[in-house]
């Protein structure tokens, strides 16, 4: 399983990318704009210069037609190799991403509420898909078994989008959505920070992964 940092600080990034645990960074590149008085433009391209991975950008939650979402997705992809762009989950999103993809431009589809909105992102050619987890420090088990169900269904049918685990806030958890089939979780610092001293490291997850399914199977 991979970690991407999911802060509003750049000194966050930078402490996370200094430890090695990360490969790509989450975040809302306006609200760090807006507290630093600086252009979301030249924030995106700070994280760039700073992570060797994927960097979300966010179309605005005011933008609710498939062209206002395909403008901003290429404007935000212009700005490094390396960005996605974050869509929500509805129909005009799907047509966006649709487009965007077909043009190269890697895509999250966020807010999946169900196995068949997963599989409808896929085949847009979504990159990656967040599931909707519950509460932000209490993720439920419903999360954990959507994640579950996604990842069956990527696996039997051979889908190349990833899932992420969004906003996860307890090192627990984490174990939980790597054992159920993500691929990536976002997390801030704070788990980072904990999970360096601690059993539940990106490798130790890995290998929980490896005796798991040695003694109880897939």
């Amino acid at each position: 399983m991979k970690l991407f940092v999911d802060t509003g600080k750049i000194e966050d990034i930078k402490k996370a990318n200094d430890l090695g645990v990360i490969c790509g960074v989450t975040t809302n590149p306006s609200l760090i704009a807006k507290e630093g008085g600086r252009a979301q433009e030249d924030i995106l391209k700070e994280i760039a210069s700073i992570v060797d991975g994927p960097i979300s950008g966010e179309v605005k939650a005011t933008t609710v037609d498939a062209e206002g979402m395909i403008k901003e997705g290429r404007e935000i992809a212009a700005m490094h190799p390396n960005m996605v762009v974050k869509i929500p989950m509805t129909a005009e999103g799907l047509k966006a991403v649709k487009v965007l993809s077909a043009e190269g431009i890697k895509t999250n589809v966020t807010l999946i509420f169900s196995a068949n909105q997963a599989i409808l992102a896929a085949n847009a050619g979504a990159t990656y898909v967040s599931p909707f987890l519950g509460r932000l420090d209490d993720i439920n088990m419903a999360g954990i078994d959507l994640i579950r169900d996604i990842a069956e269904i990527f696996d039997i049918y051979g889908y190349e989008t990833e899932i992420i685990a969004a906003s996860v806030r307890n090192p627990i958890h984490v174990t939980d959505c790597a054992l159920a089939g993500a691929h990536i979780a976002t997390v801030p610092y704070s788990v980072i920070e904990t999970m360096i001293n601690h059993p539940l490291t990106t490798a130790g997850i890995e290998k929980f992964q490896k005796d798991y399914i040695a003694v109880f199977g897939e």
